[in-house]
C-alpha cells in the first residue's frame, strides 16, 4: 500500500520532534551531572591543571556515576557511593591504592597458633573491638601503602606511629609507600624495640629519611600467622584480638562500598592489608566481618566494612583468609 506524501512529512515531523526531545534530554542530564561534578570537586577539594584534564575527569565520573547508580538498582545486601575516587578508573584506583599495598605471593614461616584448641562453639556470637576501645580513628593513608598493621596492645589505646614504619622498616618485601608484607613488619617491630606514637613521628603520606625516634611508646615479642584458608581460625583469632588480613581490593565494588554486607564474587589477588576488628550477623541471617580500612571516613561506613563471613570458598570473601597475622606480647 501506498503511504501518502502528507503521511510521510508527519512521521518525519515526528521524528526530528523525538529527536530533539532525546538531545534536550541528554544535554540537561550533561548539565545536572557537570553540576554533580562539580559539587564533588568541591568537597573533595580537587583542582585539575587544565580544561582538557577536567573534561576528561569529567567523563570518568559521569561513567562511574553511572555504574554506581546502575549497581544500586539491583536488589543486593550492600550499596556504593560517590567518593573521594570518583573521577579515576578502576585501573587507576588499582595502580594508585591497592597495588601499592600489601606484596602477596610469599612463603610464610609456620607459626605456633595460640587458638587452634579454642572450641568454636565457646566464641561469641558478636564481637567488635570498637566497643571495647581496641580501636584508633580511622586514618587516610593517602597515596602511602600503610595499612593492616593492627593497633599494638600498650595497655592503653595510643595511635602508633606508621611513619616510623615507611621510613624505617626498607628491608626485604618492605618498600615504604610501595608497600611489603605485614608479617615483616612485625619483625622490624621487634627488631627495633617496638613503635614510637604517631604524635612524636607523625604521618606525612610519603617516603621520607628514617630519623631518630622517641622512646617505643609499644613493644611486642613475636607474632603468629592465623592457619591458611579457614575462616574459624580466623573468628577465633577475631575474638581474642584485631587481626591483620590482606585482600584483594582492586574491584569496583570496593572502589566505591558505601555500606551493607558486601556478598558475590571479588577477586583473590591479595594487593590490600586491613584489619579486621570483629564480626556479627544481619537480622537476615547473613554472617559478616568487621574490616578497617584506611581510606578515610568517605569511604565505605564511616570508614569501615563489612564483608560476607563463612562464604564457600575458603579463602574467604576477596581472600581475607588466606594470610592473617597478629602481633603478640
Amino acid at each position: 500500500m501506498a503511504i501518502s506524501k502528507p503521511l510521510i512529512l508527519a512521521l518525519l515531523g515526528c521524528l526530528c520532534f523525538c529527536s530533539s526531545v532525546l538531545a534536550a534530554r541528554e544535554l540537561s542530564d550533561d548539565l545536572s551531572m557537570e553540576a554533580r561534578h562539580e559539587s564533588w570537586m568541591v568537597q573533595y577539594g580537587r583542582v585539575y591543571k587544565d580544561a582538557t584534564e577536567k573534561a576528561r575527569r569529567f567523563e570518568v565520573f559521569k561513567a562511574n556515576v553511572g555504574f554506581i547508580e546502575s549497581f544500586n538498582a539491583g536488589n543486593r545486601k550492600f550499596h556504593l557511593g560517590v567518593n573521594q575516587f570518583a573521577d579515576i578508573t578502576n585501573e587507576e584506583f588499582k595502580a594508585a591504592k591497592a597495588n601499592k599495598g600489601y606484596k602477596s605471593g610469599l612463603e610464610r614461616a609456620p607459626t605456633g597458633f595460640r587458638y587452634e584448641n579454642v572450641s568454636f562453639d565457646a566464641l561469641p556470637a558478636t564481637v567488635d573491638w570498637r566497643t571495647k576501645g581496641a580501636v584508633t580513628p580511622i586514618k587516610n593513608q593517602g597515596q602511602c601503602a600503610t595499612e593492616g598493621i593492627v593497633k599494638l596492645k600498650t595497655g592503653k589505646l595510643i595511635s602508633l606511629s606508621e611513619q616510623e614504619l615507611v621510613d624505617c622498616d626498607v628491608h626485604g618485601t618492605d618498600q615504604g609507600c610501595e608497600g611489603g608484607l605485614m608479617d615483616d613488619a612485625f619483625k622490624f617491630i621487634i627488631s627495633n624495640g617496638g613503635l614510637t606514637t604517631e604524635s612524636s613521628y607523625p604521618y606525612t603520606a610519603e617516603d621520607g629519611k628514617c630519623s631518630s625516634r622517641s622512646k617505643s611508646a609499644a613493644i611486642i615479642k613475636s607474632y603468629e600467622d592465623v592457619p591458611t584458608n579457614n575462616e574459624a581460625a580466623l573468628m577465633a583469632a577475631v575474638a581474642n584480638q584485631p587481626v591483620s588480613v590482606a585482600v584483594d581490593g582492586g574491584d569496583m565494588t570496593f572502589q566505591f562500598y558505601k555500606g551493607g554486607v558486601m556478598t558475590g564474587s571479588c577477586g583473590t589477588d591479595l594487593d590490600h592489608g586491613i584489619a579486621a576488628i570483629g564480626y556479627g550477623q544481619t537480622s537476615d541471617g547473613t554472617k559478616y566481618w568487621i574490616l578497617k580500612n584506611s581510606w578515610g571516613t568517605t569511604w565505605g561506613e564511616n570508614g569501615y566494612l563489612r564483608m560476607e563471613k563463612d562464604i564457600s570458598d575458603k579463602r574467604g570473601m576477596c581472600g581475607l583468609a588466606m594470610e592473617p597475622s597478629y602481633p603478640t606480647e
